[in-house]
C-alpha cells in the first residue's frame, strides 16, 4: 500500500544572520508533520525565496512520499530557464519534502537515500582566519596581523581539529585584508594575480602552518579569484606548502583540467554548479580530483546522482557547506551515505545567536561529525528565536561588497553597521 501525506502549506522564513541572512522552507502536511529545508540568496544568488514561492502552488496538494514526481514537474515547468536561481528553489523544496518523508516515517533521512556507512565524518574548519579577518564584529577574536593568523592555526589543533580551510589574504604594515577580486572586492575585473599577492599568501599559508604544526591539514579555497595564467602563478608559488587541496572555481572544464595536469596539489571545484548535466563536462576532462557538490542548491537526492557520477569517472566528492545548521545536518546525511566522499566543510566560528537558532547543533568530536540519528534532517529552525533575530533587508555578497568598498572611505563604518 502506497504511503500518501499532502503538502497543505509551504512558508519562507528568513532570520539575521550577521553578515548575511538565513532562509528556510516550512512545509507542512495534512498530518501536522513540518518538514523543512535551509536555503541561501546571499551568495550571488538574490531571488531563490520568489522562485520558491511562486512555485509552491505546484507543491500544494501533492503527496510528499513522491519527491522525485514533484522535482520532475518543477523541472518540466520551468525547463526554458532551467539553472540558476530556479535550480536552487527546486534544491530548496525537495529537500524540505525529504525531511517530511523521513519524518512521517519516523527515520533519519540517511535512510531514505540507501543507509548510512559511516557513523561519523571528517570535517575541516572552513574560513579558518577568513571569518575573524573579514567580519570581526561578528566573528572573535578579530585577527589583525600574522600572530592573529598562527594564534588561528594553533586553535585549530587544540581544538583537535585534523584538517583547516583559509583563504587568500593582502597584508598591507602587517595587517591582512580579503583578496576577493573575483567577487569585485578590491573591483579589478581582469583579476589578475601580481607578486605582492603571492608573496602574501605565501607568508599567510607559512603562518597557519606554523600555528596549526605539521598534522593539521591544510586547504585554500581561492574561489573566483583568478583566472587559468593566474592560478598556476598561484599553484607554483605554493608548490613547497604541504597542502591537502587547492580550491578553484573556473567556468571552463577544459581551462581547469589543464590547470589540474599541472598543479603540484590535489584540485577540488564546482561548488557552484548546478545538476548532474552542468558536472559532466568536469567531469569528462577529469577537470578536479575531488568534486565539490552544494547539497542545500541541488537538493540532497540530485546531489546523491552527482556523488554516484563522479564514483563512475573515479572522483570523490565534498559537500559545500558555509550556512547554518540546518544545512550542515542535511549535508551531514548526504556525506554518511555517499560511498565516494573526501571530506566535509563546517563553519566552526558561529555568530553568538546561531545556538539559538536550531534545536540542535552538530556534535563534533575530535574533529569529527557525529551522525545524528533522530527524525529527519536531525534539527529545526526555532520559529521564536528566528522572529527574535529579524532578516536585514540587505544582505549577503551582493551587499558585503558595497560595504566593504564603503569601509575603505569611512574607517568608522563596521561590518555590523549599517547595510
Amino acid at each position: 500500500m502506497t504511503k500518501s501525506s499532502k503538502a497543505t502549506s509551504l512558508e519562507i522564513l528568513a532570520c539575521d544572520a550577521g553578515w548575511r541572512n538565513y532562509h528556510f522552507v516550512k512545509l507542512t502536511t495534512e498530518d501536522g508533520i513540518v518538514g523543512w529545508s535551509e536555503f541561501d540568496e546571499g551568495f550571488g544568488s538574490p531571488g531563490v525565496s520568489a522562485a520558491i514561492q511562486r512555485l509552491s502552488a505546484r507543491v500544494i496538494g501533492q503527496n510528499v512520499f513522491q519527491h522525485e514526481r514533484i522535482f520532475a514537474e518543477l523541472f518540466a515547468a520551468t525547463r526554458p530557464a532551467a539553472g540558476g536561481v530556479v535550480a536552487q528553489a527546486l534544491g530548496a523544496i525537495e529537500n524540505a519534502l525529504l525531511d517530511a518523508k523521513a519524518k512521517s516515517l519516523g527515520i533519519p533521512c540517511y535512510e531514505l537515500l540507501g543507509g548510512k556507512i559511516r557513523d561519523r565524518v571528517r570535517v575541516y574548519w572552513s574560513h579558518c582566519a577568513t571569518w575573524r579577518i573579514n567580519h570581526p564584529s561578528w566573528y572573535r577574536p578579530p585577527i589583525e596581523s600574522l600572530d592573529g593568523v598562527k594564534a588561528m592555526g594553533r586553535e585549530v589543533r587544540e581544538k583537535k581539529f585534523t584538517a583547516l580551510k583559509t583563504n587568500i589574504f593582502s597584508y598591507d604594515e602587517g595587517k591582512p585584508t580579503g583578496w576577493r577580486p573575483g567577487f569585485g572586492s578590491p573591483f579589478a575585473p581582469e583579476i589578475n594575480v601580481d607578486r605582492k599577492i603571492l608573496r602574501d599568501l605565501h607568508m599567510h599559508l607559512e603562518a597557519i602552518r606554523d600555528g596549526a604544526g605539521p598534522n593539521v591539514d591544510i586547504l585554500l579555497d581561492c574561489n573566483f579569484n583568478a583566472k587559468t595564467e593566474g592560478y598556476l602563478k598561484i599553484l607554483r608559488t605554493i608548490a613547497d606548502v604541504d597542502m591537502f587541496w587547492v580550491e578553484i572555481d573556473s567556468f571552463n572544464p577544459e581551462a581547469l583540467g589543464y590547470i589540474r595536469r599541472q598543479s603540484p596539489h590535489p584540485i577540488s571545484s564546482c561548488e557552484t554548479l548546478l545538476s548532474l548535466r552542468e558536472f559532466l563536462p568536469y567531469f569528462q576532462a577529469q577537470a578536479m580530483d575531488v568534486a565539490i557538490i552544494d547539497t542545500p542548491w541541488n537538493g540532497v537526492w540530485q546531489s546523491m546522482k552527482i556523488a554516484a557520477a563522479a564514483e563512475a569517472f573515479e572522483v570523490n566528492v565534498a559537500p559545500h557547506n558555509f550556512y547554518g545548521h540546518l544545512c550542515s545536518m542535511m549535508n551531514a546525511h548526504f556525506c554518511a551515505v555517499v560511498p565516494n566522499l573526501r571530506i566535509m566543510e563546517i563553519d566552526i566560528d558561529r555568530l553568538s545567536w546561531d545556538r539559538e537558532l536550531f534545536t540542535h547543533e552538530p556534535e563534533i568530536e575530535n574533529g569529527y561529525l557525529i551522525i545524528p540519528n533522530r527524525p529527519g534532517w536531525g534539527t529545526e529552525p526555532n520559529e521564536d528565536a528566528l522572529r527574535a533575530h529579524p532578516p536585514r533587508t540587505s544582505s549577503g555578497l551582493l551587499n558585503y561588497v558595497a560595504r566593504a568598498e564603503k569601509l575603505e572611505h569611512d574607517p568608522l563604518m563596521r561590518d555590523d553597521g549599517p547595510s
